[in-house]
């Protein structure tokens, strides 16, 4: 929710099963949104993600067929299964919010949110994301197993039937832009904003790291951090609010030395040591 309010986009790294396509779905219904589903696999093609011109026998002329990426929810099943020509085929999607098919520049509906999954690297079949698409992504998260009473909890509820069915829409598209708008007015302190700079600075001067944050890590940083204090009751930013979300928006765009991988460490374990390593400035009210 968080990903969405700030107009970005979501990375689900997990096994199959735990419930990623029911989220996707259940957000779509929330903003009375059109959802759409894109299987990625080997033979994917860019054109079956963006739509393609057809050729109109009767008329004599080419028209345009929407792919999939046409909606405003679009889930992404299994991003990493399909070739790297195809996975950038969502660059401009996600950046640009259009899509250039035959020269042709067409908007995409708004807003327009991407949740992707992806299997693990080590599974058969899958190609590494590329450091220019990881970076589109607004957040990483993993789901992870449900708890014991949670598990239970899912099978009590869908003996009969499915959760979703009661999910009911609680904004229109419209007021979720609105809400998206409102989210950049809350106040962030010179203080704030400097601690920001410097948690992504010290991504790119770490020793165990390879590669650091971007630019555009720092700017979803600081909107992620106006998201949760906003969602959290707050108007204005503070320093638990930058911690609480830094793992979710920095940790997949770094790159760890091989020492680090040998500890074990893995990329949030590296961002929390960094969070330690940068003074937290005194809470501003």
């Amino acid at each position: 929710m968080l990903t969405m309010l700030c107009n970005g986009h979501l990375l689900i790294e997990d096994i199959p099963g735990v419930g990623k396509t029911t989220l996707a779905k259940a957000l779509a219904k929330a903003i009375g949104g059109e959802f759409r589903r894109i299987q990625f696999t080997p033979d994917l093609l860019p054109a079956d993600i963006t739509g393609a011109s057809i050729y109109n026998q009767r008329d004599e002329v080419f028209s345009f067929r929407a792919g999939p990426i046409f909606g405003n929810v679009v889930l992404v099943d299994e991003i990493n299964r399909a070739t790297p020509k195809t996975q950038s085929a969502l660059l401009e999607a996600m950046e640009e919010r259009t899509v250039t098919v035959d020269g042709e520049t067409r908007p995409l509906p708004r807003p327009f949110f991407v949740i992707a999954t992806q299997n693990s690297v080590e599974m058969t079949g899958t190609y590494p994301l590329p450091e220019a698409q990881l970076d589109r992504f607004f957040a990483r998260v993993s789901l992870g197993y449900p708890s014991r009473d949670s598990e239970i909890d899912i099978l009590a509820r869908q003996q009969i039937s499915h959760p979703i069915d009661l999910v009911q829409t609680v904004v229109n598209p419209a007021e979720m832009m609105e809400l998206q708008n409102e989210i950049r007015d809350v106040f962030v302190h010179d203080s704030i904003r400097e601690y920001i700079v410097d948690l992504v600075r010290a991504t790119r001067e770490n020793p165990l790291l390879l590669m650091g944050n971007s630019p555009r890590g720092t700017l979803h940083l600081m909107r992620a951090s106006q998201a949760r204090a906003a969602m959290t009751g707050h108007d204005f930013v503070r320093p638990d609010d930058v911690k609480a979300v830094a793992a979710a928006v920095l940790a997949h765009r770094i790159m760890p030395r091989a020492e680090a991988r040998a500890r074990g460490e893995t990329t949030n374990d590296l961002i929390a040591r960094v969070i330690e390593t940068v003074r937290t400035p005194v809470p501003v009210n």
